[in-house]
């Protein structure tokens, strides 16, 4: 058991790339046709990854969020039976078919599905085919007693694959596809997919997450199955639901994440690893097509910017990431065309590759951001304002693209939506030319439209162009369904104002002060892109922020201590709005409560 646990570690690290396989998420997507016609949120797209949520607490949080903000669709953790422990990747070694999980129980299972429906929210499951446990016995998490190859009532040695390498069965050589898809994930007990049996059993279960209303299987660990094991099993289920698979992409592997498209979506690794790679690296003008690249043509790929594995094995961007890249980043992938966008929603301290959920995993949000350890970057303001976006524009082509340098770039979806995304240093103003019609619109970004106000800042479009200025390492974003003027000008001048921050705090070495709130140029809440205060004025610490003019913001400061926690000054949050003329420079002065 223990050294399972440490290999397990390891792969969570990201130490065996291949390895990462056994545990990341997938939303395979039928065609667009199909998708249209079935569940409920039939034409909002976007997913949330609830990774490590109650059921209880994701079915609240369609009710108070998801539901309103426009989101499509909810992708769960595994639901079934695993083995114990409060690490996340115990939720990935099943032991029975039973749905009794550290997420809850059967009884609170389908009524989280009957929830989110209520508020027009579709339920993918994270469903797991490849593989049962990882140790040689135990008992699982509702009392179900097994060993390695034997789960009573279930399997037997027989339904699974034993390929009889030495020390044992794992996978050595990813160059052998019949190694990769018979031999054993990281211990993991290898099902033979190929038997009449198994694949009953498994369309049992997928039938089972029907039957309870599930609109979609994310498949685990795809690459791991035979493709026509899959479709195989595919074909026996009672319904067609959403399906998305995890085929992580092995330069110069035998197995290849397309393969598997005729069987519904598949999870394109190598997108994940581009916008990493383009965001940190500063040029991202490079995005604008991902055709001829040999990808998943974008009909059929789930793209995500991070998931719970490629944040802790470095593989991707994450929470943690400098500049306000992850942001941009997320900001980025549901405004582009390009497949079908998974957002995570994860917790805090993911540094610890082995931690599980906190608050007993009951999932919590306040405001536009989490709490009780919970990042909850679905609330974000700029990821809210895009889900919108995104919802608007629908399949409208990619049009007036611009990028004046490597680190800037902007364009349009059809007469729709537009969008800058400035990954410099330094703001960037511009004359943008839209195929928008003419009209004062509200910046999603920086907040949201309300009965003809925006609660941001907004920009007015004549002639098809409009004149901005996009502050450093951030993004504005405009849409036809979002229209207004913003708030404490009505002008939707586009213009910024520069404010000066000063806040009186008393501390001891190695302690700072920084700065975070509610819009993107404030880190949208996310501590790790807080703004550090200068004390060359101590005890009075300073900042100035490039801030949009007319913007409503709230904000507050916080404290990091020489062990790296954070400190959060007392409720309630602060608020202020930035001057509507760009002459001015304001002073926003407060002392640590």
């Amino acid at each position: 058991m223990s050294n399972w646990l440490k290999l397990a570690a390891i792969v969570a690290l990201g130490a065996l790339t291949s390895v990462t396989e056994a545990r990341p998420s997938r939303l395979t997507q039928l065609e667009p046709s199909t998708l249209s016609r079935r569940g409920p949120g039939t034409d909002k797209t976007v997913i949330i990854q609830m990774f490590e949520w109650t059921w209880d607490s994701v079915a609240a949080e369609c009710t108070n969020f998801i539901g309103p903000a426009g989101y499509g669709f909810v992708q769960v953790s595994p639901p079934q039976e695993t083995i114990t422990g409060d690490q996340w990747w115990t939720d990935y070694q099943p032991v029975s078919y039973i749905l009794t999980s550290k997420r809850g129980n059967r009884d609170q299972f389908a009524s989280m599905i009957s929830t989110c429906h209520q508020a027009g929210v579709g339920v993918i499951v994270d469903t797991i085919w490849n593989h049962m446990a990882g140790v040689d016995s135990g008992t699982g998490i509702a009392g179900s007693s097994f060993t390695h190859y034997n789960y009573p009532g279930i399997y037997e040695n027989q339904d699974f694959h034993h390929c009889g390498l030495e020390p044992g069965d794992d996978i050595v050589n990813y160059d052998n596809a019949v190694e990769v898809q018979t031999c054993e994930l990281v211990n993991l007990a290898d099902l033979a997919t190929d038997t009449e049996y198994v694949r009953g059993r498994l369309a049992e279960y997928g039938n089972d997450l029907l039957s309870l209303g599930a609109d979609g299987l994310r498949l685990d660990a795809s690459k791991h199955i035979p493709v026509g094991d899959i479709a195989n099993i595919l074909s026996r289920l009672n319904s067609t639901p959403y399906i998305t698979q995890e085929v992580i992409y092995g330069a110069g592997e035998p197995i290849t994440p397309n393969q598997y498209v005729g069987n519904g979506d598949v999870q394109e690794f190598r997108y994940t690893s581009t916008l990493k790679d383009s965001f940190l690296g500063g040029t991202i003008s490079n995005l604008q097509s991902f055709d001829n690249l040999g990808w998943v043509d974008g009909s059929v790929a789930n793209v995500f910017v991070t998931n719970h594995d490629t944040e802790r094995n470095g593989n991707s961007l994450n929470n943690n990431s400098p500049s306000n890249t992850y942001v941009s980043a997320m900001v980025f992938s549901l405004a582009h065309p390009y497949g079908t966008p998974t957002i995570l929603s994860s917790y805090d301290g993911f540094t610890n590759t082995d931690a599980g959920a906190p608050n007993g995993g009951t999932g919590t949000c306040s405001g536009s951001g989490g709490s009780n350890g919970w990042l909850c970057q679905h609330r974000w303001t700029a990821i809210a304002g895009m889900v919108g976006f995104r919802n608007n524009v629908g399949s409208a082509a990619l049009t007036n693209w611009v990028s004046p340098q490597g680190s800037q770039i902007a364009f349009g979806r059809g007469a729709l939506g537009f969008v800058a995304i400035n990954n410099a240093d330094s703001d960037w103003s511009a004359t943008f030319s839209t195929s928008l019609p003419d009209g004062s619109y509200c910046d999603v970004i920086s907040g949201a439209s309300s009965s003809g106000s925006c609660t941001g800042s907004s920009f007015t479009v004549s002639g098809g162009s409009f004149s901005a200025t996009v502050p450093a390492r951030s993004s504005i974003a405009i849409h036809t369904g979002a229209t207004g003027t913003g708030s404490g000008s009505g002008t939707g001048s586009g213009s910024s104002v520069s404010v000066h921050f000063a806040e009186t705090a008393t501390t001891t070495f190695g302690e700072n002060i920084f700065l975070v709130g509610s819009i993107s140029q404030l880190g949208s809440w996310n501590t790790a892109n807080a703004i550090a205060l200068s004390s060359a004025s101590y005890p009075v610490w300073t900042a100035n922020v490039s801030i949009p003019a007319g913007t409503t913001f709230q904000y507050k400061f916080i404290r990091k201590e020489t062990d790296g926690s954070i400190v959060w000054e007392s409720d309630p949050n602060r608020s202020a709005t930035a001057s509507a003329s760009d002459s001015n420079t304001e002073t926003l002065t407060s002392s640590w409560r």
